[in-house]
């Protein structure tokens, strides 16, 4: 039984509020453009996806967003970076803190929605206000696409979500690259069967029509790490998960060809300070073989103010109060060693 709370505002009344400038619009597209380079192999830089595992707090998001967008001017010759600022957070259970969607203050830890989307969108138009920079954020509700699909760069279509069908058919209608998560379970048939569903054209029932989608062409693979039965994390960054990855989407004839490494959760094993070594590994491999270099698109790296993870009452600004984080000094300095090993 479901019972009406209130209603919400629709995605059309939230952007007549909280609009796009016609200059953010322009810088947007440029910014996509770069991305789909990357993608395509056009561009031969590497995307790095980076920001806290939620973004909960405006004022340290941007203030994260600031010192990204100083770092990511010295390596622009080598690197693409958009900030990470997911305002959505699936929870495994069904239960804790869902992110700003559901919750614009933590603190207080009641659910408003309509508060939420207004926070969340001016959140992200204040990054790119600030920053110059373009966000990823997570698509963890297809229905709620429209309130901020207009400013995003990337969007991301999580492990417990590839496998749905609405957000397959839903992300071969977005005009920005989406790259979609492996599953849980780590399977690369399911992940690749998502990616053909996300490039092809779909017709179906969105919101409150039919629809046809033109297809996503830049729907690409993000390797996360997989979890077994037992509940133990298993990685997939080694060089002969992605060789056979690549294998595989070969023999499928997908479009742009294209793989991101999630530098955390189960690749790490939830260990975040592993995330540089991560980085420095596949870089390593991108030295050894020219394939891999050209298939390894980029990273997503959990990255915030400070190291670590806290819970809402402890208030630490800059800290996440979801998954542990890398620190600011430590994500400096693997993007300035980044650069510095990039193949191009």
């Amino acid at each position: 039984m479901f019972e009406k709370i209130k209603d919400v505002m629709s995605a059309e009344q939230v952007r007549a509020e909280l609009p796009m400038s016609k200059q953010m619009c322009d810088k947007k597209e440029l910014a996509v453009d770069s991305v789909r380079d990357i993608l395509s192999g056009k561009d031969k830089r590497k995307l790095f996806i980076v920001g806290p595992c939620s973004a909960d707090n405006e004022d340290a998001v941007c203030d994260y967003a600031r010192r990204l967008s100083r770092v990511a001017e010295k390596v622009k010759d080598k690197i693409f970076v958009l900030v990470r600022v997911y305002t959505n957070k699936p929870r495994t259970r069904g239960e804790g803190y869902k992110g700003m969607f559901h919750t614009p203050d933590p603190h207080n830890k009641a659910t408003d929605i309509q508060a939420g989307i207004l926070a969340l969108r001016h959140m992200h138009i204040r990054v790119i206000e600030e920053s110059g920079l373009f966000a990823a954020d997570e698509m963890l509700y297809p229905d709620n696409l429209d309130y901020i699909d207009d400013v995003l760069g990337y969007i991301a279509v999580g492990a417990r979500s590839s496998e749905d069908q609405m957000h397959r058919l839903v992300a071969s209608g977005i005009d920005v690259p989406v790259g979609v998560k492996n599953p849980m379970n780590g399977s690369l048939s399911v992940l690749l069967n998502s990616i053909y569903a996300a490039q092809i054209s779909n017709e179906f029932k969105y919101r409150d029509a039919q629809v046809k989608t033109s297809g996503n062409k830049f729907a690409h693979a993000v390797m996360r790490g997989a979890v077994d039965v037992y509940g133990n994390n298993i990685s997939n960054y080694h060089y002969e998960d992605i060789m056979r990855l690549r294998e595989m989407y070969n023999a499928q004839e997908l479009a742009n060809p294209a793989v991101v490494i999630d530098c955390n959760h189960s690749n790490s094993g939830k260990r975040p300070l592993e995330q540089p070594r991560i980085v420095g590994e596949v870089l390593s491999n991108a030295h050894l073989s020219s394939d891999f270099n050209g298939f390894v698109k980029g990273f997503m790296i959990e990255s915030y103010i400070c190291d670590g993870n806290q819970s809402p009452s402890e208030g630490v600004y800059g800290k996440s109060i979801t998954d542990a984080c890398i620190g600011w000094e430590m994500t400096e300095e693997l993007l300035l060693r980044a650069a510095d090993r990039i193949v191009t």
